[in-house]
């Protein structure tokens, strides 16, 4: 523009030219059109290798919970989907704010003049609400959305089974735990399904969709079908503890806490992986997520793979010093009134090393903890977590926040070489121990000169 005005438009084009083909040719630009044509192609997939398997017709939806995952789900139901939903929560100061939170999203892009009013009104007359159990015989997917808790994720299975009709699919939004743990308690095990939804529902793009031991393939059809008309990108994976992106994102945290241990500035270590392509640091994450729940998610995983997975003992310390994060107004930062948040001196008394931290350099920060995601990331695709390395970029960039300009990890570790990523893994692991250890597979294709996506 500025050569155009000084120069004339002739010029102007000319430059604009010049500009756009150098742009259009680097690394940066390739990754993103990569990515384009990956969510294209899972537009068209329907989550099943077979193509005779038809998803079933899904008119009425129930979601069981209506907090702050459950209450984004019914608005993406209803406001997206344009399908009728039930929410069950279990009295009416729940249900009410339930409720609430569907019409807070739904005003908040009235104001942004997304919507008109109107449509508000219309999305508003497809939720409804019941402390009991009624009106959800009438629900062909069950959604539930209730506290990380395996016995409460039974009864509550229990008890909307026994009202259900028979081929309504029952969809777990667990974040870790196992689907077929979860199946265990169905008479019907064929039609449990998970549909993990990342917070907050209505803003994250990403719907991972977990096959368990014995979930139909029409259930997992329908799963995908579902998630598509609530304007989601959806990837299939299968079971197993953290599945794919609570898993990758487990050893990414855990490394954020071995350098806190180790002395490390909180700020630093965010700032660190924002400048890496992160949106937000490991930390601040960790706020949001909540504490507990981060660390109650390390246990299961922990129990599933152990000591690598182990995260430091000293964020127990931070969870017993009343820290949950933002939910609680305590965390690694502060929270009030200020408009921008500060790292909360006063969580470093309960740290090694105390309030005396010490600068790291930049890149040990993001090589150690881009590599723990990465390693992990090529465990899954190895163990058959993942479909292909396709499924793992988009799932890393659109559910973690992983930098989509990097192309997600697989084909992050394709540019740096393979090899090179078992060269650093294997230093690292001499420096720190074996949460190192490269995955078998990334040896195997560094050894034989391979890559994840051999089609570049």
């Amino acid at each position: 523009m500025r050569t155009g005005i000084e120069q004339g438009m002739e010029r102007g084009l000319q430059r604009e030219a010049e500009l756009f083909g150098l742009l259009v040719v680097t690394d940066v630009s390739r990754q993103l059109v990569r990515i384009f044509f990956a969510q294209n192609a899972l537009r068209k997939d329907t989550g099943v290798d077979d193509p005779a398997v038809k998803p079933r017709p899904v008119d009425e939806v129930a979601v069981l919970g209506g907090g702050l995952m459950g209450g984004g789900i019914a608005y993406v139901t209803a406001a997206v989907a344009r399908k009728p939903v039930r929410i069950k929560e279990k009295d009416d100061e729940a249900l009410g704010r339930a409720f609430a939170s569907v019409r807070g999203i739904l005003d908040e892009r009235v104001k942004r003049r997304r919507i008109t009013p109107l449509d508000r009104e219309d999305a508003m007359a497809l939720v409804t609400g019941t402390t009991g159990l009624e009106g959800l015989h009438r629900a062909d997917a069950i959604i539930e959305a209730v506290y990380e808790d395996l016995d409460l994720k039974h009864r509550v299975l229990r008890e909307v089974e026994a009202v259900a009709k028979p081929t309504a699919i029952f969809a777990s939004n667990t974040s870790t735990l196992p689907i077929t743990r979860i199946a265990e308690a169905s008479a019907r095990p064929e039609n449990v399904v998970g549909m993990h939804y990342f917070s907050p529902v209505h803003r994250m793009p990403l719907l991972e969709v977990v096959r368990g031991a014995k979930t139909a393939p029409e259930v997992v059809a329908t799963a995908v079908a579902l998630g598509k008309a609530q304007g989601k990108t959806v990837i299939v994976v299968d079971d197993g503890p953290g599945f794919y992106t609570s898993r990758v994102l487990a050893p990414y945290l855990n490394e954020a806490a071995w350098l806190l241990t180790e002395g490390a500035d909180i700020h630093q270590v965010d700032e660190a992986m924002m400048d890496w392509g992160f949106p937000v640091g490991p930390f601040q994450l960790l706020d949001e997520v909540g504490i507990d729940v981060a660390r109650k998610a390390a246990k299961t995983l922990v129990d599933a793979f152990g000591e690598r997975m182990r995260a430091p003992e000293a964020l127990q310390k931070v969870i017993d010093d009343g820290r949950l994060g933002r939910k609680n107004g305590r965390g690694f930062y502060t929270y009030g009134g200020a408009r921008k948040k500060h790292v909360d001196p006063t969580v470093y008394r309960l740290l090694p090393g105390g309030e005396k931290r010490k600068r790291f350099d930049r890149r040990e920060i993001q090589d150690r903890l881009s590599l723990q995601f990465c390693n992990e990331a090529a465990l899954c695709l190895e163990q058959g977590i993942l479909r292909s390395a396709r499924d793992g970029d988009v799932g890393a960039i659109f559910g973690l926040g992983f930098p989509p300009f990097r192309g997600g990890p697989f084909r992050f570790m394709d540019a740096e070489g393979i090899g090179e990523i078992v060269r650093r893994l294997r230093e690292w692991e001499q420096k720190l121990g074996p949460r190192f250890a490269p995955a078998p597979s990334l040896v195997e294709m560094a050894a034989a000169g391979r890559r994840f996506h051999e089609d570049d």
